[in-house]
C-alpha cells in the first residue's frame, strides 16, 4: 500500500492543515494527562503529523508498513532538523524497546485494518507498548463518510502537475470500500507518468471498536467529534477515540 505514490502523497494532501490536527491531538493527550513524553505514531506515513508533534515538544517515533513512505518521512525530518526514528513495522505487531506514554494511529490507520481480529491485534500490541497510565489515541473515518460521501463515487481533479481519478465502491454487507486510484504525473518534458493504486478500508461501527478496546484491556474509553471535544453527531465524518491503560497499584510509574 502506498508504494506507487509515496512521493506524491504530500502534494495530494496539501489542503490538510496538519498543524491544526496536531494541536487537536495535543488537546486530546492533555485530557489523558499526557503533556510531554514519548509518543509512537503508527501508520505515520510521510510524517506529516509526526513532525509537527515533535515540534510541540514530544519525543516521537514513527511506525509504518511502507518503506517508501518512511523514506519520505525521514528525509523531511532530516531537512527540518527533527530527530525522529522511523521504523518499518506492522502496527498489528507493534514492538517497542521501551514503553511509551501514548500510541497514536491517525488519518484512517485503523480503517485499513479490515478484520476485527486485526483491530484487536493492534489494540493489544498498543496496550503492551504503553506504560501504565498511558493512552491510545486514534481517529477513523466513519461509516457515514465511507458509505455516503466516498462510496460508489468517482472523484477527479485535473491539476497543473497531477491529474487523478479516484473511483470507490462500497460493499454494504461487509462494510468494505474498494478504492481504485489512477494518477497521471506531468514530467519535465511534458509527458505523463501513470501511477495506479488499489486500497481497501473498512467502515468500523463505534460500538464494535469500543468492545474491542475493552477486550484489549483499555478503560476510560471516550469518543469525540471531528476536531472537537463535543460528542459526535449522527453524520460525523471522523471519530476520535481515546482509551487508557490501567495504572499500576499505587499510582503511575516513572
Amino acid at each position: 500500500m502506498y508504494n506507487g505514490f509515496a512521493e506524491l502523497y504530500d502534494e495530494l494532501m496539501q489542503d490538510v492543515n496538519y498543524g491544526t490536527w496536531a494541536d487537536f491531538y495535543v488537546r486530546l493527550m492533555e485530557l489523558c494527562g499526557i503533556r510531554k513524553g514519548k509518543i509512537c505514531e503508527c501508520a505515520c506515513g510521510t510524517g506529516a503529523l509526526t513532525i509537527p508533534l515533535y515540534r510541540r515538544g514530544f519525543q516521537m517515533t514513527g511506525v509504518d508498513l511502507s518503506q517508501e513512505m518512511l523514506w519520505v518521512a525521514s528525509q523531511k525530518a532530516r531537512k527540518s532538523g527533527a530527530a525522529i526514528p522511523f521504523i518499518c513495522q506492522d502496527m498489528r505487531s507493534l514492538h517497542l524497546h521501551k514503553p511509551v506514554d501514548a500510541v497514536l494511529a491517525t488519518c484512517d490507520g485503523v480503517n485499513y485494518l479490515l478484520r476485527d481480529e486485526d483491530v484487536l491485534r493492534f489494540f493489544r500490541s498498543a496496550y503492551a507498548s504503553l506504560r501504565p497510565g498511558g493512552a491510545l489515541l486514534f481517529d477513523i473515518s466513519t461509516p457515514y463518510k465511507l458509505q455516503h460521501l466516498l462510496g460508489d463515487r468517482l472523484i477527479w481533479e485535473d491539476g497543473d502537475h497531477i491529474t487523478f481519478l479516484w473511483e470507490n465502491h462500497f460493499h454494504s454487507r461487509t462494510g468494505l470500500v474498494d478504492m481504485n486510484l489512477r494518477f497521471f504525473v506531468r514530467q519535465e518534458d511534458g509527458r505523463y507518468t501513470r501511477v495506479d493504486e488499489e486500497q481497501k478500508q473498512r467502515a468500523h461501527e463505534m460500538e464494535q471498536i469500543m468492545r474491542l478496546l475493552r477486550d484489549a484491556g483499555f478503560e476510560q474509553i471516550r469518543v469525540f467529534a471531528n476536531g472537537s471535544l463535543n460528542p459526535p453527531s449522527e453524520k460525523e465524518e471522523r471519530w476520535h477515540f481515546t482509551a487508557m491503560r490501567r495504572e499500576e497499584a499505587g499510582g503511575k510509574t516513572e
